[in-house]
């Protein structure tokens, strides 16, 4: 546990072998640069065979998880960290399991009462099995067009597309294939998309000022999120009082409702009424150049450094659950 003054060493933990390798080392630099900005030791890492017995020689040091995709945001990685005694900052496992999965999410959020698109999750060998053109035709009479297609079990919008004619969802269901072996496919909500960012640095969870997303491509996809210039990001939001109140209430109740920690990220969708519809919720959000969190802790007025050793302390203060791994170490 981390006493009055003392720093715990950071091991900063990016990269990985997923889809958003690239985004993740991104955030991951960005993130140790914070840390070391407010006097950390930052021990920069990736995922590999060398992880465990470099957690084991860092005795008292805490794992901030930068990682992005299924990986790092399912909660196997930090099933392990627990398993292990190591303290890290962010949600436990199992709530990442649930979170990081669209369909599961999705029935959950539904039934605490938050408004969700209608969905259809369908795995991979079902819809070769089963013929295209009757889940084709029978997907358009349910959900209607446009719709969008995206993989259950993926971020970065990597995958996802936007189907206005029958003709393309085949194509639409391979490419969300690509990422992964259920696509979810939803109705699509025409409307404002925001993002809001729900932080708990140890006095209980608060949503951040939410951030407005206007792709001048008109679809937020990869590279409109990624690439300096594609998208514009208003913070706060031109929102209502109110609207923006409902938008920051929905954060909040996404991020109970998961059993969530720390930090996450909730995007949203506002109708013409200014009602907030869930789209999906991030437990490791990015921390690029480009993303929408560091805006919004900047917004606050906060620093991204303060925010990130306020998590780190939370986390030392915590603890691991046991100690196995240092503790056989010491013992050798």
């Amino acid at each position: 546990m981390a006493d009055n003054g003392y720093l715990p060493t950071v091991v900063v933990l990016s990269g990985g072998l997923s889809h958003e390798r690239d985004v993740s080392l991104r955030s991951g630099r960005r993130v140790s640069q914070a840390l070391r900005s407010r006097g950390y030791e930052v021990v920069e890492s990736d995922v590999d065979t060398s992880l465990l017995s470099r957690l084991a020689e860092l005795s008292g040091s805490v794992v901030f998880p930068v990682l992005h995709g299924e990986a790092g945001e399912d909660g196997s990685l930090r099933e392990v960290f627990d398993l292990l005694g190591v303290p890290f900052v962010g949600s436990i496992g199992s709530a990442c399991r649930v979170a990081f999965d669209k369909s599961i999410a999705t029935t959950v959020i539904g039934a605490a009462g938050i408004r969700t698109p209608t969905q259809v999750a369908l795995p991979y060998e079902t819809f070769r099995e089963l013929g295209a053109q009757v889940l084709v035709r029978a997907l358009g009479d349910q959900l209607g067009f446009p719709m969008m297609v995206k993989p259950s079990r993926c971020g970065s919008a990597l995958g996802c597309s936007k189907v206005t004619r029958p003709e393309e969802l085949p194509a639409a269901m391979v490419g969300a294939y690509a990422y992964g072996s259920v696509a979810v496919i939803e109705e699509f909500i025409e409307g404002t998309e925001v993002t809001v960012a729900v932080v708990d640095r140890g006095r209980g969870p608060i949503a951040l000022p939410a951030v407005e997303i206007r792709p001048e491509s008109g679809v937020y996809d990869y590279t409109a999120r990624y690439t300096a210039g594609a998208t514009r990001f208003l913070c706060p939001a031109e929102l209502d009082p109110d609207v923006a109140n409902s938008c920051a209430d929905a954060a909040l109740r996404v991020h109970g409702a998961l059993g969530l920690r720390d930090l996450s990220r909730t995007d949203l969708i506002l109708t013409s009424d200014g009602e907030p519809v869930f789209l999906e919720v991030n437990v490791s959000p990015g921390m690029t150049e480009t993303s929408a969190v560091p805006l919004a802790i900047e917004t606050a007025g906060w620093s991204l450094g303060k925010m990130c050793a306020d998590l780190v302390h939370a986390a030392s203060a915590r603890g691991g659950k046991t100690d196995p791994l240092r503790a056989s170490i010491g013992a050798r």
